[in-house]
């Protein structure tokens, strides 16, 4: 497996919008899969934010992804940047590629210069994240569900 910038891999972005949506769709109701893939296609730069994270295996083909993002929900501004997105084929899982673009995204918000990374997630999933360093930040609602807002310090993952 490697992780590289989607930017580098645009055939990719359909597959990855299809599935965002799918998946997040619950946190965003009126979102559509031509505005995920919008925005996947608006990070066509690697290194800066936003952008999103690919990882593939030896043939190319994606096993998931994951973005660095400015604003991850229109409902909390007041905090930012994002880790946003993380998505892993379900074919692909338990197999550290969930991790390994986590430990990547933070590498690569520390090397930009974010001394603390964001993400929101449902209380389910919060204690995989503390596994990896992060710590709880806040708990709010959006809409229907109840999220775990969790904070990372990038300067020690350098």
């Amino acid at each position: 497996m490697r992780i590289d910038w989607l930017a580098a891999h645009p055939q990719h972005a359909a597959a990855l919008a299809a599935a965002h949506v799918q998946a997040f769709g619950a946190l965003l109701p009126d979102w559509t899969v031509a505005q995920a893939l919008a925005e996947l296609r608006a990070h066509d730069r690697a290194a800066t934010i936003p952008s999103t994270l690919v990882a593939l295996d030896g043939a190319g083909d994606w096993l998931g992804s994951v973005s660095l993002l400015a604003e991850d929900h229109p409902d909390i501004p007041q905090y930012s940047p994002w880790l946003a997105s993380l998505y892993v084929r379900p074919e692909a899982r338990a197999r550290g590629v969930g991790r390994a673009l986590v430990a990547r995204a933070v590498a690569e918000a520390g090397a930009l210069g974010t001394p603390v990374l964001y993400l929101y997630c449902r209380p389910d999933v919060a204690g995989w994240y503390r596994t990896l360093g992060w710590r709880d930040h806040d708990l709010l609602r959006l809409g229907p569900l109840e999220v775990h807002v969790l904070a990372i310090d990038c300067g020690n993952h350098r």
